[in-house]
C-alpha cells in the first residue's frame, strides 16, 4: 500500500492524546468532552485495524503493509508489517480500548485528563509491539509500554498501588535488560537488528542457547511464567478495572508473542534445546497456580492467578511445534484476551456498586442481577473451557498438540481443566448464588446501559469463536506453518552437524 496503515494505526491515539491535551478539565462540560475524545478516538483506530483484517492476504506467510524508513545509525530502520499472528493482536488490542474507557467512564474521577491521555498512549505502544520488524524498535515499544501502565496503576490504583506498580515495573524492566544485552550483541555480530535479516542468519549453536535464554527470561516474566509470576495478582488487584483489562487482556501477550517472533525464527536450537524447561514450567503454571486461585478471596487476584495457569497452555502449546499447539497457543492468546477482560469488567462492575473484592462480602447476587449473573456465568464457563466457547478451541488444540509430542505433559496439564472448573464455579458459587447476607447486595441494582454495551459484545464474540474458531485459525494457518517449516529445517540441520560431530570423533 502507498498510504502507511500501520503508522496511522500507530499514531492516531498519539493525536487524540494531543487533543485531549488542549481541552480544559477544569469544569464538568471540559471533563466529559475528554472522555468522548478518547472513546472516538478508539473507535475509530478500532475501525482503523477491521481495515487491515479485511485487506490482509491469508495465502500468505509474507508480512504485509511494510513500511521502513531510515533511522537509527546506518542498520537500524523503523520496520514495521504484520502476519496473521500479529494481526489478531492489533485487532484485540483495538478492540479492547473503546471498553476501557467506557468502564472509566463514572469510575476514574480524579486528573481525568491524565488518565485518557496515558490509556491513549499506551494503545500507540502496544500497537508498535505487534507491528515492530527491528529488534531495537520493539525494545523500545516493549519497554515504553511500563512507562503509562506504571502510572495508570500508581496514580489511579489502590490502597498498595505503590508497592504494586514498583514490583511490576521492576520485575519487567529487570527481564529486559538481558534482552537488551542480546540484541546489543546481535547488532555487533551481524550488522542489523531488522528481524526479517535475521530469521536467515545462523547463529553458533552455543550462542544460540544463550540468546534465547536473554529473550526468553523478558517473555517470561512479561507473560507471567512460573517462577517470575508473583508480580502479576498484586498489579491486578491495585489497578483500576480498566488498567486490569489492558494487562490481561495485552500485555501479558506481549510475552508469548515475542516467543513466536523472535526467539523461535532467531533462536530455533535454542528453543528446540529448552523445550523440556518450558514444559515443566508451562505444567507448573498450570497446576500450581489454580491450586493457589482455590484458595483466595479477593475475585481479581483469583481470576490473575487463572491468567497465569491460562497462559502456561500457550506456552505448552506454542514449544509442541505442531501445526495444532502452535494454532492452539495463538488462539488461546486471543481468546484469553477476550475471556480475561470480560471477567475483570463483570468485576469492576460489582465492584462500583459495593467498592469490595472481598468474596465472602457477596453471595445471592442473582436475586438482585439475574442478567448481570448470566452475562458473568457465559465468561465463567468460557474460562472453564466449556465447548461452544473459544476457551474450549484454545486449550483443546494445545492438549492436542502435547499429545502428540509428550503424553505426560499433556496428562498433566489436562488436570488444569479440572482445576479451572473447581476454582471457576466456586467464584461463581459464593458471589451469584446463596443467601443474601449483605444489606448492601439488597440495594444493588442490574446492569445499566452503558454496562450492557460493555459486556454484550464480549459474550457474542466469545461464542462466535467459540462456534466458528476459523475466522482466526484459517488467518493464522499461513504464518503458523511457515514457523514450523523453518523451525523443521533448523533442526534437520543441527541433528546432522550432530551426526558428523559425532562420526569425526569416533574415527
Amino acid at each position: 500500500m502507498d498510504w502507511p496503515i500501520l503508522s496511522t494505526i500507530i499514531l492516531i491515539p498519539l493525536l487524540g492524546s494531543l487533543t485531549i491535551l488542549l481541552i480544559n478539565s477544569e469544569d464538568e462540560i471540559g471533563r466529559r468532552n475528554i472522555k468522548i475524545v478518547a472513546l472516538y478516538t478508539c473507535i475509530v483506530n478500532f475501525l482503523a485495524s477491521i481495515f487491515l483484517w479485511v485487506n490482509f492476504d491469508k495465502l500468505t506467510s509474507e508480512f504485509q503493509f511494510i513500511e521502513r524508513y531510515a533511522w537509527l545509525a546506518e542498520n537500524i530502520t523503523y520496520h514495521v508489517g504484520i502476519d496473521g499472528i500479529s494481526l489478531f493482536l492489533i485487532i484485540l488490542t483495538t478492540f479492547l480500548m473503546p471498553f476501557c474507557i467506557l468502564a472509566s467512564w463514572s469510575s476514574i474521577s480524579n486528573k481525568i485528563k491524565d488518565y485518557m491521555v496515558a490509556f491513549l498512549i499506551l494503545e500507540s505502544l502496544m500497537i508498535g509491539v505487534f507491528c515492530a520488524l527491528d529488534l531495537v524498535v520493539f525494545y523500545l515499544f516493549f519497554e515504553a509500554c511500563l512507562i503509562p501502565m506504571f502510572l495508570i496503576i500508581g496514580v489511579w490504583g489502590g490502597a498498595r498501588r505503590v508497592y504494586a506498580t514498583f514490583k511490576f515495573f521492576l520485575y519487567t524492566l529487570s527481564g529486559s535488560v538481558l534482552m537488551l544485552i542480546a540484541i546489543i550483541y546481535i547488532y555487533i555480530v551481524t550488522g542489523t537488528t531488522d528481524v526479517t535479516i535475521l530469521s536467515g542468519y545462523d547463529f553458533n549453536y552455543s550462542i544460540q542457547n544463550w540468546l534465547w535464554l536473554a529473550f526468553f527470561i523478558s517473555f517470561a516474566v512479561k507473560m507471567p511464567m512460573f517462577p517470575v509470576h508473583t508480580w502479576l495478582p498484586d498489579a491486578h488487584v491495585e489497578a483500576p478495572t480498566a488498567g486490569s483489562v489492558i494487562l490481561a487482556g495485552v500485555l501479558l501477550k506481549m510475552g508469548g508473542y515475542g516467543i513466536l517472533r523472535f526467539s523461535i525464527p532467531l533462536f530455533p536450537i535454542g528453543s528446540f534445546v529448552f523445550t523440556d524447561l518450558v514444559f515443566v514450567l508451562s505444567v507448573i503454571a498450570i497446576i500450581y497456580t489454580s491450586f493457589i486461585a482455590i484458595a483466595q478471596e479477593d475475585i481479581k487476584k483469583l481470576i490473575a492467578y487463572s491468567s497465569v495457569a491460562h497462559m502456561g497452555f500457550v506456552t505448552m502449546g506454542i514449544f509442541t511445534f505442531t501445526d495444532q499447539g502452535i494454532q492452539g497457543g495463538v488462539f488461546q492468546m486471543i481468546s484469553h484476551g477476550l475471556i480475561s477482560s470480560a471477567l475483570f469488567l463483570s468485576v469492576g462492575v460489582i465492584y462500583d456498586r459495593l467498592h469490595t473484592r472481598e468474596i465472602e462480602v457477596y453471595g445471592g447476587v442473582v436475586k438482585k442481577m439475574p442478567i448481570y449473573a448470566a452475562f458473568f456465568l457465559v465468561f465463567t464457563m468460557a474460562n472453564i473451557g466449556l465447548p461452544g466457547t473459544s476457551g474450549f478451541v484454545g486449550e483443546f488444540l494445545t492438549l492436542l498438540g502435547a499429545f502428540k509430542v509428550n503424553l505426560y505433559v499433556a496428562f498433566f496439564a489436562t488436570t488444569g481443566v479440572i482445576l479451572s472448573a473447581a476454582y471457576a464455579l466456586w467464584l461463581y458459587k459464593r458471589v451469584i448464588f446463596g443467601v443474601i447476607t449483605n444489606d448492601e447486595v439488597e440495594k444493588l441494582l442490574d446492569l445499566n446501559l452503558r454496562e450492557y454495551i460493555i459486556l454484550l459484545p464480549f459474550v457474542l464474540l466469545i461464542i462466535l469463536f467459540g462456534v466458528y474458531p476459523n475466522m482466526v485459525i484459517d488467518l493464522t494457518a499461513a504464518s503458523t506453518t511457515n514457523l514450523i517449516d523453518n523451525y523443521n529445517y533448523a533442526i534437520e540441520q543441527y541433528q546432522s552437524h550432530l551426526v558428523s560431530v559425532n562420526l569425526e570423533i569416533g574415527t
